[in-house]
């Protein structure tokens, strides 16, 4: 795993800003993608599979990581989080609300497990021929952080064709803007669970941001989701 700090902390704050995403790229390397897609098989290591179909989410299956996490997604959620935590508190002051996230991780989920929130949300994505995500958000509770991360274990046009990670934005009175990405293997999109702050003539308002995937056309595609909060 390549050291968050190699990234530039401004752009990621300044394409969080500006986009409610930001893009890094090569974050994870391909020994790294092939054992976590290796893993998917280990139920041992699962707390739940999900059928995206039996729930209309889409066409798909995805399995939640049990506690203790494995070493590398716990890396990952623990790194990631201090990163970003500062721009939470930041957007949170910008729109007003009573919530401060705390410095570490550690913290968080214990103020996650004020409201029941216990159970880990981090998981596996699996796509085969046909297989897409419709648009949604990963809330879970009534405790959630305004960030996730998506990394991608599969390389498009070779793995798999199709499968483009979608995102869109509902501006007020405005129709919905789209916007495609098509990570390399190993490459993590940091985008915002719910909204990002935009400055209106009143002060700020929410831009909310749903994501989801595209129909796979060929191949199969393996993505990890790293959230931040526990679910109920």
């Amino acid at each position: 795993m390549k050291k968050l700090s190699t990234f530039s902390r401004q752009n990621i704050e300044s394409s969080l800003h500006q986009f409610g995403f930001a893009h890094l790229p090569s974050l994870l390397s391909i020994d790294e993608c092939k054992r976590l897609v290796d893993s998917y098989s280990n139920e041992k290591i699962y707390r739940n599979t999900i059928a995206m179909e039996r729930y209309r989410f889409g066409k798909g299956e995805y399995k939640y990581f049990s506690y203790p996490l494995p070493d590398l997604i716990h890396q990952l959620r623990q790194e990631f989080y201090e990163l970003l935590v500062g721009i939470a508190n930041h957007w949170s002051a910008q729109l007003k609300h009573q919530i401060s996230y705390p410095s570490t991780h550690s913290a968080f989920i214990k103020m996650c497990q004020t409201k029941l929130q216990s159970r880990p949300t981090p998981l596996i994505l699996h796509y085969t021929k046909g297989g897409f995500n419709t648009l949604h958000q990963d809330l879970y509770g009534e405790i959630y952080f305004p960030f996730q991360v998506l990394i991608s274990l599969s390389q498009q046009r070779k793995d798999y064709d199709g499968g483009e990670f979608v995102m869109t934005e509902q501006l007020p009175r405005a129709q919905s803007k789209a916007t495609v990405h098509t990570p390399d293997q190993g490459d993590a999109i940091i985008f915002t669970t719910n909204f990002r702050p935009i400055a209106g003539t009143k002060g700020y308002y929410k831009s909310r941001m749903k994501h989801g995937v595209s129909e796979i056309k060929s191949g199969e595609r393996f993505a990890l989701g790293i959230i931040f909060h526990d679910a109920l």
